[in-house]
């Protein structure tokens, strides 16, 4: 059973989508501030997902996911944001975030959406043969562990960031459209937009590239999409 955290302070839509992810039998804890999940947090609890209202009493989602995220890189987080809040969207996936609703939304899109990020995140308790590590340049990526190694030093990926570089090592030196990356990673069936691909590119040049502004690796296909290369 899987357990997630809801953080949002609308008790209607709090409810609702506490109700419905009960129902798809995963175990539920509900909060309505930030301060109250990281206290959870902090005690020990540990969860698959959460699910991050961007507009909170106090502290914000946006500064609850960097929070969680600065202690656990494996956690699938999914930001919950009005309309109005387009910047913030960009913001929370840069801070960490591996997905965005936007409000209002169908509680099946939803649930649809943590059943995806689910996938990935439990894909690290698979089974993988102890040849399955790839070698690519200065980088190793192992499949059973799901560690990057660059010059064998560890770089923490969120579980997000490991389906993209595994994408990557498998199509090596292939230029691949961001709608390919998109569903090789977010699956067919994702309903939001491409442009989270380009943000979680940007994280990853940061985390892998010697200068993010000039990358070497992860090379722009200008028109097209992107291509990895050592």
């Amino acid at each position: 059973m899987s357990m997630i955290l809801i953080v949002e302070d609308e008790n209607s839509i709090g409810e609702i989508v506490e109700l419905n992810l009960t129902l798809a039998q995963h175990s539920v804890t509900r909060v309505t501030t930030a301060e109250e999940a990281l206290q959870i947090i902090n005690s020990g609890m540990r969860f698959d997902v959460a699910i991050l209202d961007i507009m909170l009493p106090g502290m914000d989602g946006i500064q609850l996911c960097g929070e969680i995220r600065r202690t656990d890189s494996q956690i699938g987080i999914i930001m919950l944001s009005a309309k109005s809040q387009e910047r913030d969207k960009v913001v929370s996936l840069s801070t960490g975030a591996d997905d965005y609703i936007t409000k209002p939304f169908g509680v099946q899109e939803l649930i649809a959406r943590v059943e995806s990020l689910l996938r990935r995140v439990k894909r690290e308790a698979a089974p993988v043969a102890e040849e399955d590590i790839i070698h690519s340049g200065p980088f190793t990526l192992d499949l059973k562990s799901r560690i990057l190694y660059k010059n064998k030093q560890m770089i923490d990926l969120t579980s997000v960031e490991f389906s993209i570089m595994e994408l990557f090592f498998k199509n090596a030196e292939t230029a691949m459209v961001r709608e390919k990356i998109l569903q090789g990673v977010w699956g067919e069936n994702y309903y939001g937009d491409v442009k989270i691909v380009d943000v979680n590119i940007r994280r990853l040049r940061i985390k892998i590239e010697e200068d993010p502004s000039n990358p070497q690796h992860i090379v722009t296909v200008w028109g097209y999409g992107y291509r990895w290369t050592v």
